[in-house]
């Protein structure tokens, strides 16, 4: 997701400096004005900032560990978090910048690689409203849906939510439609009356297609993303909120990790259900 978000802003003719740590990532920035480097300590000069980093550990690390963006000499005023990270670290990681005179927005996005190429994706943001309004305009290169959702850690929250419910989604899916094809019902016409009908949801859509066509690499892994069943479960338990349908989706979820599916992306769930009842949802 970062090398196209990277990309809308080259484009667009931004001052800008590209870091990775893998220096192959870096080719496709090649003739395009972008200065490029695999050192963190280069990028401490700007004075905005954008992550697409893996996880909350590896957010911290970078922008508050011994060779960080906040670091002695550095120039950083702003940092914008498109990771997706838990609520609460987002919350700590913007009380700690704040003594050093560094907003921090968080800004996950929505939209799968596709729109991240077509500068189309939904960003939710926290963090106070005038660093908010400083980085939306640079947003917009990405973006073209830009929500201001309250104070630090609100986009994260706010996309947690999203996420929960495309999972929710999907481990419907996984749980149902081995079931029809266990009846005796047609797998590619099953599909259809999903996708045309009340049970359609962009999960459905997504991965329906997908699912017949043996298709299990298009999404975000399992097990990467796993990391928003881990928050919802850190949420419910701090704040005691049931979640019965999202615990039952879980349960689902990790199936299919401890099944060993964690690198297919969401559609995989279903495997647990066609090993379960001896069938496949393909293509007759």
């Amino acid at each position: 997701m970062g090398r196209p978000m990277a990309q809308n802003l080259a484009r667009r003719g931004a001052d800008l400096t590209v870091c990775a740590t893998r220096a192959e990532s870096l080719v496709a920035f090649e003739g395009t004005g972008a200065r490029a480097t695999t050192d963190v300590s280069d990028v401490a000069q700007c004075e905005i900032v954008f992550l697409c980093l893996p996880n909350g550990d590896v957010v911290r690390e970078v922008v508050l560990g011994e060779t960080s963006l906040s670091g002695p000499g550095s120039r950083v005023e702003a940092i914008v978090d498109t990771s997706t990270i838990a609520h609460a670290r987002a919350v700590d990681i913007a009380g700690e910048l704040e003594p050093r005179g560094i907003a921090f927005v968080d800004a996950p996005v929505t939209g799968m690689e596709a729109r991240a190429v077509d500068g189309t994706l939904t960003a939710m943001c926290g963090g106070k409203r005038d660093a908010f309004e400083r980085v939306k305009p640079l947003l917009a290169y990405m973006a073209s849906t830009i929500l201001y959702m309250g104070p630090p850690g609100s986009g994260q929250l706010t996309k947690l939510v999203n996420q929960l419910l495309f999972n929710i989604n999907a481990a419907a899916l996984a749980e149902i439609l081995p079931m029809s094809v266990k009846m005796g019902l047609d797998p590619d016409r099953v599909a259809e009356v999903v996708n045309s009908g009340t049970g359609r949801s962009y999960a459905s859509e997504f991965f329906l297609p997908r699912i017949l066509d043996d298709r299990f690499g298009d999404g975000y892994s399992m097990a990467k993303a796993y990391k928003d069943m881990v928050s919802a479960a850190e949420i419910g338990s701090s704040r005691c909120i049931p979640m019965p349908v999202l615990g039952a989706a879980a349960a689902t979820y990790q199936m299919a990790l401890l099944r060993g599916h964690g690198e297919s992306d969401k559609g995989g769930m279903i495997r647990v259900f066609e090993e379960l009842l001896g069938v496949r949802y393909r293509h007759a």
